[in-house]
């Protein structure tokens, strides 16, 4: 590493964790960046488990927030008011991080003082190896693999920001956000408009422990992705989606078609009318051969079978995301304003 490397915080908030936070401390410590290049902090979220045991055993720091649980984005903020470092490296507890990351990261960050932000993907082979852990992880990593380079947002799970640029846009908006949601979509076009500059690095990686369930993902899909997506669309408007991982025109068009194919479904049943099946067909068409790179991508990595079985899902993905968008449309109402990283008292450093 360069002698001008950036000293490193890694922040990792934690909730009712232990055995996933334990994998993801061992990564980190196996990390190829010299020890002292970086800091550790952990922020148990209030778990009634030994979280914060398990966290002493290799953290630099251990806080607690005292009235927890409120969620990852209040706690990274509180990790990013105690951090020491110039480059604040946010890391989920259930990413175990490869070797090369950290030390990925210092690279980026000090051959380019202009870079404002840098986030990774997950490797191709996560710890599940059940059908929807292994769709849903791998399909992030598809999405993060196809467009790599200057980003409009910005991810958590494995990703960096330049400790200034970060308190001066506010931090994470712990209010809007009190649970896992889009909180770090969210900070990224913040981010943006503040000129900074964001890179996608899929080469850094990090492997998913999470188990997906049908009923979880399903649940995610709708209740902390779309839904809370339509409202900070509609209370931010159409110029937050500039780049390619954002809502794509593509992508709206694939949405509209599986409403279509659903509502023609449902009149074709009641009806008994075959034109209405017909159009449901070839909606459903359109709709899988414009997702017909992912199911090939899908198929070179977990074989035909697989990918067969990832298309009905994909038209799963559509239906919700229509509904979700419909539901913020009818429901949305003008949300509290900017919000700004209270200052330091009012993020409880207790040592734990």
């Amino acid at each position: 590493m360069s002698s001008t490397a950036p000293f490193l915080s890694v922040v990792v908030p934690a909730y009712r964790c232990a055995a996933y936070l334990q994998q993801c401390l061992h990564g980190l410590q196996a990390s190829e960046l010299p020890r002292a290049s970086w800091e550790l902090i952990v922020v148990d979220d209030g778990s009634p488990d030994n979280t914060a045991d398990v966290a002493r055993a290799a953290a630099d720091r251990v806080l607690r927030v005292a009235d927890g649980p409120r969620g990852p984005a209040h706690a990274r903020n509180m990790g990013a008011r105690a951090a020491t470092g110039s480059v604040l490296v946010f890391i989920d507890a259930d990413v175990v991080v490869a070797p090369g990351t950290l030390r990925g990261f210092a690279a980026h960050f000090a051959a380019d003082p202009t870079l404002g932000a840098a986030f990774g993907a997950y490797d191709d082979a996560p710890a599940e190896t059940d059908f929807i852990s292994q769709y849903r992880n791998l399909l992030h990593r598809y999405v993060h693999t196809l467009h790599p380079g200057e980003a409009d947002t910005f991810w958590a799970g494995c990703g960096a920001v330049r400790r200034d640029t970060f308190l001066a846009v506010g931090g994470f908006d712990a209010v809007r956000y009190p649970r896992p949601q889009i909180e770090d979509i969210e900070l990224g076009y913040r981010l943006r408009e503040a000129g900074a500059r964001i890179l996608l690095d899929p080469d850094l990686q990090g492997k998913h422990l999470k188990r997906w369930s049908f009923s979880n993902m399903v649940r995610t899909d709708l209740r902390e992705r779309a839904i809370p997506w339509m409202h900070l669309i509609l209370r931010r408007g159409e110029a937050m989606q500039r780049g390619p991982l954002n809502l794509r025109v593509r992508e709206k068009l694939y949405t509209v078609f599986t409403a279509i194919a659903v509502a023609a479904t449902f009149g074709a049943l009641v009806f008994l009318n075959n034109a209405l099946a017909y159009i449901a067909a070839f909606c459903v068409m359109i709709v899988l051969l414009g997702n017909a790179a992912l199911l090939s991508w899908f198929g070179s990595r977990r074989g035909f079978f697989f990918a067969i079985g990832v298309a009905p899902l994909r038209l799963l993905y559509y239906a919700e995301a229509g509904l979700g968008a419909a539901w913020a449309i009818v429901t949305h109402k003008q949300q509290v304003g900017p919000v700004r990283l209270p200052p330091l008292a009012a993020y409880e450093q207790t040592a734990s």
